[in-house]
C-alpha cells in the first residue's frame, strides 16, 4: 500500500513538474511559451535601461538629474557633441574668464584635471571647493585640495575648482550673496549618488542651498550657471535628447560629462 502510494505521489509531481514547463523541455508549447516569456522579459530590460540612462525628479521646486553613468570626466574645449551615444549627461562645470574665441586652460577657474592631464587656471578667489573623480570614485574638498587633484591626474581622472556650497551635511559660506536671483545649478551627492540639481527657476541663492538640504544633499558644490552658460542636455535613451535652456554662445570652456562606458 505504501509502495502504491509512493509511486501515484511521483507520476503526479511529474506530471506537475511538466505542465509548469520544466523536465525535458520536449513539450513544443511549454518550449515557446518559455521562450516568448524570455524575449519580453528581455525587451522590457532594455527599455528600462534606456529609459533610465539619466532619471529625472522633479520635486520641491527642484530638477534633479542622476545619470546612470560609468566614467565622468571634465571635457575642456568643445563642448561633447550629442551625436556621441557613449555620452549621456554635459553641464557647464568651472568658471570661464574672458569671452575668448580660442581655447586656453588658462582661461579656466582654478587648476583643473581633465582626461587625466593637470592644467593651470587662473587664480578665482571665489572657489571655495574641488570636486575630484577617479577610480570611480569622488570627492568634494574644501579649499585648493592640490593633493587631491594630484592623485586625480596620476589616476587618469578629472577635478576642477567652483564655488563650495555645502559640504558634509552643512551650509558653507561663499562669495555668493544669499540674496542673489538667479536660476541656479549644483553637482551633488545625495544618499551615496552623484547627481546634477539645478533650482525649476529663478530663486533666491539662500533659498535654492535650503532645498538642496532638505532634499538630502550632503555635498554640493556650484556649476557654472546664467546668461549663457546655463546650456546642459542629458540622454533619455539612444533616440532622445532634452536640452536644459537653449545654446548661447561659443564662449563656454568646460563641460562636467557622464558616459554610460
Amino acid at each position: 500500500m505504501k509502495k502504491t502510494l509512493f509511486i501515484g505521489c511521483l507520476l503526479g509531481a511529474l506530471c506537475a513538474l511538466n505542465a509548469c514547463g520544466g523536465g525535458d523541455g520536449k513539450s513544443g508549447t511549454n518550449q515557446e511559451v518559455t521562450q516568448d516569456s524570455l524575449s519580453q522579459q528581455n525587451e522590457k530590460k532594455d527599455m528600462k535601461t534606456e529609459t533610465e540612462l539619466v532619471q529625472r525628479t522633479d520635486t520641491m521646486g527642484l530638477i534633479v538629474l542622476c545619470p546612470d553613468y560609468k566614467a565622468v570626466d571634465l571635457v575642456c574645449g568643445t563642448m561633447p557633441s550629442q551625436d556621441d551615444s557613449t555620452v549621456i549627461m554635459v553641464a557647464e562645470a568651472a568658471y570661464t574668464g574672458e569671452l575668448l574665441d580660442e581655447f586656453k586652460h588658462s582661461n579656466i577657474a582654478g587648476d583643473h584635471v581633465s582626461g587625466g592631464t593637470l592644467h593651470k587656471g587662473y587664480a578665482c578667489e571665489r572657489n571655495t571647493g574641488v570636486f575630484v573623480y577617479y577610480d570611480g570614485q569622488w570627492k568634494f574638498c574644501r579649499g585648493n585640495a592640490a593633493s587631491q587633484m594630484q592623485l586625480a591626474a596620476q589616476h587618469g581622472g578629472c577635478a576642477f575648482g567652483q564655488e563650495l556650497m555645502i559640504h558634509q551635511g552643512e551650509i558653507m559660506k561663499t562669495g555668493r550673496a544669499d540674496d542673489n536671483v538667479n536660476q541656479f545649478r549644483a553637482l551633488c551627492d545625495c544618499g551615496g549618488k552623484l547627481c546634477i540639481i539645478e533650482s525649476s527657476g529663478s530663486v533666491q541663492f539662500k533659498d535654492f542651498k535650503d532645498a538642496l538640504i532638505r532634499y538630502g544633499v550632503t555635498e554640493a558644490i556650484y556649476l557654472d550657471m546664467g546668461g549663457g552658460w546655463n546650456h546642459a542636455w542629458y540622454r533619455v535613451n539612444n533616440d532622445s535628447i532634452v536640452e536644459l535652456h537653449p545654446w548661447a554662445h561659443d564662449y563656454c570652456t568646460n563641460w562636467i560629462t557622464f558616459y554610460r562606458h
